[in-house]
This record gives structure tokens, sequence and C-alpha cells, in this order.
């Protein structure tokens, strides 16, 4: 590539950069911007209710094993009493 041609593409390089600029700047684009973080604010907020729905379904998950748990050992304790008595 000629020197000529580096050149060229450097000037337009930075005049496609400018206009970049601007066009990324300008009031539409904003308000482009302004809905977009609209719409991921809504889209996270859904997110930490859902997340917090699953948080509550496996605390009563958890609750639920829990007691099971103690039951059983409860069960297995009386059944070792029931074994030392005979």
């Amino acid at each position: 590539m000629t020197t000529t041609g580096k050149i060229a593409l450097f000037v337009g390089g930075m005049l496609f950069g400018s206009a970049g600029f601007k066009t990324l700047g300008s009031k539409d684009a904003r308000k482009v911007y302004t809905h977009a973080t609209a719409a991921v604010l809504r889209c996270k907020d859904q997110v930490m209710r859902d997340v917090e729905a699953v948080q509550e379904g496996c605390s009563d998950i958890l609750a639920d094993a829990k007691a099971i748990n103690d039951a059983r050992a409860a069960e297995e304790a009386k059944y070792i009493e029931d074994i030392a008595k005979a």
C-alpha cells in the first residue's frame, strides 16, 4: 500500500470516528440509551423477583428436609432404646 493510500485510510478513519462520536452523542441516541437502560432495569427487577421466589421455595424445602431428618432420628433413637431394653 502506498503512502498516499495509508494517509487516505487514516483521514477516512478520522472522519468516520468523528461522525460516530457525534452520532453516539446525539439526542436521539441518548433516548435510545435511556430506553434500553430502562428495559434492562425492568428485566433486573423481574429476575430479582424470580430469584426471591426460588429462594423462598428452597427455604421451605430445607425446613421440610430438616423436619424429616429430625423425625427419622427420633424414630431411630426410639428403636435403639427398644433394643437396649430387650
